[in-house]
């Protein structure tokens, strides 16, 4: 008894903290990182103003990004392309990407379920149950990760909640999300070497994708609820 109400105590604080934490980094760096964000250029200036810290600054915000998930990750990854090129725009982005993902679901798995429905609605979660309650949950994460449109934003968080293990869910995170990343660094990459027309095509395409997607959304969930039966 009295080690279950030190666990709660113990919870509780770093629920305070972390909360504590998001709002702090969303007041105070947030509009500014969108600002930045809506220009590469300017962007690329600020990052270059760290000198050799740059691409750490870089992977920091994509941390951010991903732990926080008020900027579109999209955003951050066509910056890498613009600052970086393709190949190491693509790299810094999966390493900083990663990095939340694996803090996300870090969170997630020590502070339990009460903490992530604090942050997403019981209906939002409702519609993870194929993940949170499925042994075989791994195909699923993939997909959802893997496919445009379909909810990413606490996607690391709800994993957190699920029967996989830390090394597969690493695995799957970095797999699924590589092709997304490689696309939107491209675009980036032509951006900043004024190839627009290139960058325009791909970017039709992938917002075609998208909301493909996003139509089907609800559709390919359901189906995911049953793929093991």
């Amino acid at each position: 008894m009295k080690r279950n109400k030190k666990k709660l105590v113990i919870n509780g604080l770093f629920i305070v903290a972390f909360v504590f934490l998001f709002f702090w980094v969303l007041f105070r760096y947030g509009d500014e990182l969108t600002y930045l964000l809506k220009d590469p250029a300017k962007f690329e200036k600020w990052i270059l103003g760290f000198g050799t810290k740059g691409i750490l600054i870089f992977i920091a915000v994509q941390i951010l990004q991903v732990l926080i998930f008020v900027i579109p990750g999209e955003v951050v990854q066509i910056a890498g392309g613009y600052l970086y090129g393709t190949f190491l725009g693509s790299l810094y982005s999966l390493i900083g990407i990663t990095i939340g993902s694996l803090l996300c679901f870090t969170i997630a798995r020590v502070l339990g379920y009460e903490f992530v429905r604090g942050m997403l609605s019981d209906e939002k979660l409702k519609k993870f149950d194929y993940l949170i309650n499925n042994k075989k949950g791994e195909l699923g994460l993939f997909l959802v990760f893997l496919l445009p449109g379909l909810p990413k934003d606490a996607l690391s968080y709800v994993a957190g909640l699920t029967p996989v293990k830390f090394l597969n869910f690493f695995l799957i995170t970095a797999a699924a999300r590589l092709p997304g990343i490689v696309i939107s660094s491209y675009i980036g990459a032509n951006i900043e070497h004024k190839n627009y027309i290139v960058s325009a095509v791909i970017s039709v395409i992938a917002v075609i994708l998208f909301v493909i997607g996003i139509i089907n959304k609800d559709k390919i969930m359901k189906k995911m609820n049953h793929f093991d039966e």
